[in-house]
């Protein structure tokens, strides 16, 4: 119960504040692109910080309880600190007229609890979980046509479409992306060399540092890649949303492809991988990340129809619930061999079921990664001028 109740406060929270980015933004604006990034900075502090106070610190030192209660404590200090700060956005993110008052606040709220009973009932029933996802995004996508339809603007509706097309990506991206905290954990756990202690300090918990390695390369790199794009618009090299979506693609792709030439060809006597290049997967996974996700908030902003860039947020966030579901699977596909469910298997036979899966991830990257750059052409002709 306590997870569903953080889903639905979540729902809140991610596509609201995304929106919100967005509008401190006028249309055309070239910086929007890198005002994304800088945010997406701010996001992976507090991936980067969040765990070690409440995991590494408090929950070893204290317990786990006490690492929650600091977690909700952190909750409630950034709510308090958002309504003090929150007159630097100005009108942003205000009820609109009319609307004010405490009325709707109580009643989002009440909704909100409601809808935490359907989640925790789903979070317990994942196989209808995974039907529903498939409803709503058809449902999703009807809904964006018919509006588009019904607007009259020919122009609104191939940008729909255009947004639709890349939400594919991103759900495809995504659905490699998320084996970081899955299938990847599991095998950092039981088949590569200790950064630091014995293997079986590792095994106890000291592999879930490669956990803080994302965070801490998207702090690393998000100041360049947020240079980057205003530099190369100037020179009119700045490449398009889907050719940058077909970067992140192709990155997570080679990501994979590395992992693969290490199981094949740098184990050691002990049948492990050397840690660095684990973290060098993660490294090209992260500057995948950049070239998409924030990106990608930033076009869901441009995209959709004012009225509906609430909604169209909530589809960006829907494609990578779709993506995190289809990556538990493939999670569970690829650690089967390990002994992650409790079967006792030779290492050989563990990391080889590893080496299959990921290299057929590699394929799928890059043939979305491809096709992406050979569609952007399309694509960018539907969106009509959104850059």
């Amino acid at each position: 119960m306590g997870l569903a109740l953080i889903v639905a406060g979540n729902g809140l929270f991610k596509p609201n504040i995304s929106t919100m980015i967005g509008k401190l933004y006028a249309p055309g604006d070239i910086r929007r692109d890198s005002g994304f990034t800088i945010f997406y900075m701010g996001i992976n502090l507090g991936a980067l910080i969040a765990p070690l106070i409440t995991a590494t610190w408090i929950g070893a030192v204290w317990g786990l309880k006490y690492g929650f209660f600091a977690a909700g404590i952190g909750m409630i200090l950034s709510t308090l600190f958002l309504e003090v700060a929150k007159k630097s956005l100005g009108h942003i993110g205000l009820p609109q007229k009319g609307k004010e008052g405490w009325g709707r606040f109580f009643a989002v709220g009440a909704g909100a609890i409601a809808l935490a009973g359907v989640v925790f009932f789903l979070l317990s029933e994942s196989a209808i979980l995974g039907y529903l996802l498939v409803v709503i995004m058809l449902a999703l996508v009807a809904y964006f046509i018919i509006a588009g339809v019904r607007s009259g603007d020919k122009v609104q509706l191939h940008r729909y479409i255009a947004m639709l097309i890349l939400f594919v990506a991103n759900a495809c991206f995504w659905a490699l992306f998320e084996q970081a905290g899955s299938s990847m954990n599991f095998f950092a756990r039981e088949f590569v060399t200790p950064i630091f202690g014995s293997m079986e300090t590792w095994q106890s918990g000291g592999f879930g540092t490669f956990q803080s390695l994302n965070p801490l390369y998207i702090l690393l790199f998000a100041p360049l890649f947020a240079a980057l794009w205003p530099w190369l618009e100037k020179r009119n090299i700045n490449p398009s949303i889907p050719r940058k979506f077909a970067l992140g693609l192709i990155q997570v792709a080679l990501g994979f492809l590395l992992l693969v030439f290490a199981i094949n060809n740098l184990q050691n006597a002990a049948g492990l991988v050397p840690w660095i290049l684990l973290a060098l997967v993660y490294l090209l996974h992260t500057t995948g990340e950049l070239c998409l996700s924030p990106i990608g908030l930033s076009m869901v902003t441009k995209l959709a129809a004012e009225k509906e860039t609430g909604m169209a947020m909530g589809g960006w966030f829907l494609s990578i619930a779709m993506a995190q579901y289809v990556a538990g699977i493939i999670a569970a596909i690829a650690s089967r061999g390990s002994g992650g469910h409790g079967e006792a298997v030779a290492a050989g036979a563990g990391i080889g079921q590893y080496a299959e899966i990921y290299m057929l991830l590699f394929w799928i990257g890059l043939g979305f990664g491809i096709a992406y750059l050979v569609a952007a052409p399309i694509i960018n002709k539907l969106m009509h001028g959104v850059k």
